[in-house]
């Protein structure tokens, strides 16, 4: 006998309020921002009309995401600094262990040096291409250290404004390499900050030649003096001479290779966010080799 039709008026209207409960609701389209460029765009749009970035996943949407972790206008000056923080304190910890004693102002063994990646004068032969980043995050002693990191907190953040910081990231990674392939030729035993630190002033050496004016030279003359006093300081301190020019020099040649602002457009945009993600894989991949050689060195 069937139902009533005001029970199974009733049935169905209960049947669909259930049914309700476990479908999302219907949210109606809106426009949204690019997550790169943070243009408005259209509700239906798979593409931002500005820079050209996808709306469900772009490189540069990721990096404004990691960025954005860092609450600062200069967020790789400050990545890079934390990662030499958190690498002087490892290469401290690991050299207490191996000498059984604690002198924070002391150097760093040697061994331990060696075993994080230190570059070393033959790494042409054994191919541990890896040893030409790893040194850009070690230091010897708190001196080098403090030093390194003082210079990087003055210089670091100016041509970070001036390139964009994905490409900045590109740059301060490659000079460090073009200055620790010289060291490496040169027969050192290398480590730290200085040139890439080094790079970044041959960067700004370019603009100012660059740009030209009363106030660029200025600045270059003080460059100029800054660069004497920094040789002329490492006489006293054996600073590895070689790998300081290399990486000036690589810095003044790619100064004179990129456009001096941040990107403009779309394909700018681009590439400068292709660089830095190349870099940053360039720095993990580094990292991973440094973590294999330690655990299976001897």
């Amino acid at each position: 006998m069937p139902l009533p039709l005001r029970w199974q008026w009733k049935l169905n209207r209960w049947r669909e309020r259930l049914a309700a409960l476990f479908r999302p609701a219907e949210k109606p389209s809106r426009p949204r921002l690019c997550p790169a460029c943070s243009t408005l765009v259209g509700a239906t749009a798979s593409r931002c009309h500005e820079c050209g970035a996808s709306l469900n996943f772009s490189l540069a949407a990721a990096t404004r995401s990691l960025s954005g972790l860092i609450p600062s206008e200069t967020p790789v000056t400050y990545f890079m600094l934390g990662l030499n923080v958190a690498m002087f304190a490892l290469s401290l910890m690991v050299t207490m262990r191996f000498t059984q004693g604690f002198n924070l102002a002391g150097g760093i063994h040697p061994r331990v040096l060696m075993r994080l990646g230190a570059c070393l004068p033959d790494i042409f032969q054994t191919s541990e291409y890896w040893r030409l980043v790893m040194p850009i995050f070690l230091h010897g002693n708190l001196w080098h250290f403090g030093f390194n990191a003082f210079v990087l907190l003055d210089i670091g953040p100016q041509v970070e404004a001036e390139y964009g910081s994905a490409r900045y990231l590109f740059l301060y990674v490659i000079t460090g390499i073009g200055a620790f392939l010289v060291s490496s030729w040169w027969g050192n035993f290398s480590i730290g900050a200085s040139g890439s630190l080094m790079g970044l002033v041959g960067l700004m050496l370019a603009i100012t030649y660059r740009r030209g004016g009363n106030y660029m030279r200025m600045l270059r003359a003080q460059l100029v003096r800054w660069i004497i006093y920094i040789f002329i300081f490492g006489l006293f301190f054996r600073a590895d001479h070689a790998g300081h020019l290399g990486g000036l020099a690589a810095g003044f040649l790619l100064g004179k290779i990129f456009a001096d602002r941040e990107p403009m457009n779309a394909g700018e945009r681009k590439r400068a966010y292709a660089l830095g993600w190349f870099a940053a894989l360039i720095i993990l991949a580094s990292f991973g080799f440094m973590l294999k050689n330690y655990f299976t060195a001897g």
